[in-house]
Parts: structure tokens; sequence; C-alpha cells
């Protein structure tokens, strides 16, 4: 077979550019935050398969900020994000990205209650860390909660919502500002070697841009585009997570004595989680069945599945739901982002697999990826080894 018969070339007219210094594969929260900080120092097209960005996953997120929330390296990202998303408000004529609402873990047996105070001990005296509180001030943060539902919990004070679709948006726009380019409805059929660089086909057209480095933020889709330029796969596995707006019967409940509003809940061993939106109720089951990435849509039994389980901790009436809808989140075996490239495949690099915590990771994750790509020094904020998060350790 012809190289580029195996790498999805067909000889497609010649269109948009004919070369650019990096292509960023994937218009999610991972390209977009990617391509603005390497625009910063060279020309990047952004190219997306579908006709509108960050459909998949970033649109689909509960988007919340959590210090303390997963593995150390992750929680050491979410940290350094912090102080970047009011930078980023300031660089970029943002509005307010981040919206304190606190994020209470709840554990009913004596099982979850270790697991508490297991993370509780691994997490003392980082910034930001969850603190324990007993039962009567878990109730008295979320009254809703059914009594004797709490027998520990601990509480991340320092927890936000996140407003995903104006952080995406201040990217691009921050991104187009830095001279960058974007090309929606272009999916890519094909990627090679060419000389010291690549060659990229893209779009209906089959157009061919000539670039220097390819970097790999297709989400779910990543090891896909992998494949497409010959490059070994990292071992991706998309999830759905499914999300639910239930009806709430009397929303005069989702009101605390003081006027603020309720803290989001994490069930015990994280089997379910719910905060306020509106006069309703954000419910999930915290679902992460493995599939084939596509555009994912809810399961029936999971959405049954969140209504009952927050039912069962809260007795707020749950009984339908206005709307749900499913996501993808995409690991790899040790459940931690992929960023770098393989040792064979120099200049496609990869940055995906950042699971569930890719909204609130974004700032200091796309900064650190964006040395790693260019050979630059590691931002001072995120105190990580470049290869950490490197393909090869797979």
């Amino acid at each position: 077979m012809r190289d580029g018969a195996r790498h999805g070339f067909s000889g497609g007219s010649v269109g948009w550019m004919t070369s650019i210094d990096t292509v960023v594969v994937g218009g999610g929260i991972a390209g977009a935050s990617i391509a603005y900080e390497l625009a910063a120092s060279r020309s990047v097209l952004l190219v997306e398969t579908e006709t509108a960005l960050a459909r998949h996953s970033t649109a689909r997120s509960a988007a919340t900020y959590v210090p303390g929330h997963g593995a150390a390296p992750l929680r050491a990202l979410i940290a350094a994000s912090g102080a970047r998303f009011a930078q980023l408000e300031a660089e970029l004529d943002a509005p307010p990205l981040l919206s304190p609402r606190a994020v209470l873990h709840v554990a009913s047996d004596a099982e979850g209650e270790a697991e508490l105070a297991a993370d509780l001990a691994e997490q003392a005296g980082e910034p930001g860390a969850p603190v324990a509180v007993d039962p009567a001030e878990a109730y008295r943060l979320c009254p809703v909660l059914r009594p004797g539902v709490v027998r520990a919990a601990m509480v991340v004070e320092g927890a936000a919502d996140i407003d995903a679709e104006a952080l995406h948006q201040a990217y691009i726009r921050g991104l187009l500002r830095r001279g960058g380019k974007v090309r929606t409805g272009a999916p890519v059929t094909g990627v090679r070697r060419s000389g010291s660089g690549w060659q990229v086909q893209a779009g209906p057209d089959g157009n061919v841009i000539d670039t220097a480095e390819v970097v790999d933020a297709a989400g779910a889709w990543a090891d896909e585009v992998a494949v497409r330029a010959g490059v070994p796969r990292i071992g991706l596995t998309p999830y759905r997570r499914t999300i639910a707006l239930a009806r709430v019967p009397d929303p005069s409940r989702l009101r605390r004595p003081d006027g603020t509003r309720l803290p989001m809940v994490i069930g015990p061993r994280e089997s379910f989680y719910f905060k306020q939106e509106g006069d309703g109720l954000l419910v999930s089951p915290a679902d992460e069945t493995p599939v084939k990435p596509h555009d994912v849509r809810p399961d029936e039994l999971d959405v049954a599945a969140a209504l009952e389980r927050v039912e069962e901790a809260t007795g707020l009436g749950l009984r339908s739901v206005r709307t749900a809808w499913a996501g993808l989140r995409s690991f790899v075996p040790d459940r931690l982002p992929v960023v770098g490239a393989w040792p064979d495949h120099p200049g496609f690099w990869f940055c995906a697999g950042q699971g569930g915590s890719g909204i609130e990771t974004a700032p200091a994750l796309a900064a650190f990826a964006a040395a790693v790509v260019t050979g630059g020094p590691l931002p001072a904020d995120v105190p990580l080894d470049r290869t950490l998060f490197a393909p090869t350790r797979l």
C-alpha cells in the first residue's frame, strides 16, 4: 500500500493555507486552550470535525472547579489553574469564570468514612484541601439531606462553578487575536510524515496543510487521529457520563436559611452528585460506562439511577427531569493526562486523557503542554516534571 493511501490522503484540493507552524486537532477545551498558548509564539490552525466547537465533552460537563480532586498531579494542576482563571478574565476580556460554590463530600457507612479520612490525610497541608465537618455541620450546609444519611463528611470551601462556555469562547477569542485560525466542519482524514514535519489533510475538500507539528487534542477521538498518522495509540477509553436537570416539586426547599446557595454534594464513594440549578437540581449517577467515541446520548436507566439515588439522599420528591444529556470523558489506564510525543514520532504531540478534569485543569495544563511542545521552560506555578504525563510511561 502506498504511504499516502495508508494515511488517508486522496490528493484533494489545496485550500485554506498551504503551510503553518502547528495544526491543533480538536475544538474542545483542550484544543482551544493549548492553541491559544502556542499562538503566542507561532502560527496555529485549529481544526474541528463538527460544525460547532466543543460539542462532545466541554459543552456537556458539570464544569466544577474542585481543589483536591483526583490524584496528586491533577491536584497540582487544579491548584495552579485557580489563579490563572482570574488572569484569563483580564487577558481575554472574559466575564467572571468562577462562581464560588462549596463541594460537600458525604459518607454514609464505615467504609465511606474511612475513604474520606484517607483523602483528608493524603491532602493535609495542600492548597485548598478539604476539611472534615461533623454530620451536624453537613446538614447545616445542605439542609435538604435526609436525617441519617451522613455519617461523615468533608467540605471543599474553595470550590466553584466554572462558566465553561465563557472560558472556551475566551480561549478562541484569544487565539484569533494572536493571529490563529479556526476551521470547523473540517474532519482530519489523513496525517503523514513529510520530511522533518507533517502533512495534514482536513475538511470536506481534502485540503492539505504542511506543518512542523501536530497537536492531537481530539478528546475521545485522539487515538483515532493517531492511527491515521501511523502513530501508536495511547490506549484511551471513552466513558459516558450522564447528567439530568430534575424537577423539584417544592423549590423553596432549595433555599438555605442564610440565603446562600446549596453546596454541590458528592455522594458516598462518588455514587452520585447533585447541585442546585435555578429552581431545579442537576443530578448524576456519576456513571462511567465504556463506549466507543461517538455523539453520546443519555441512557434512561442512568437517568433513573440518578433520580433514585439523589431522592434517597434528599427526599425532595424527585420524579421527573426537564432534560438530560450525556458527555464523554476519556482516560488512559493510570487516569492521568497524556502530554507529549512518542520518541519515534517527533512532532506529533498528544494532549488528551484529561478525564473529568479537563475544564478545571485547562489553564495550567495548556501552559504546561505548550512548554512541552515548544521545549520552553515549564510554568513556575506548575511544579511537575515534563515527563510525568509523557506517553512513554504507558
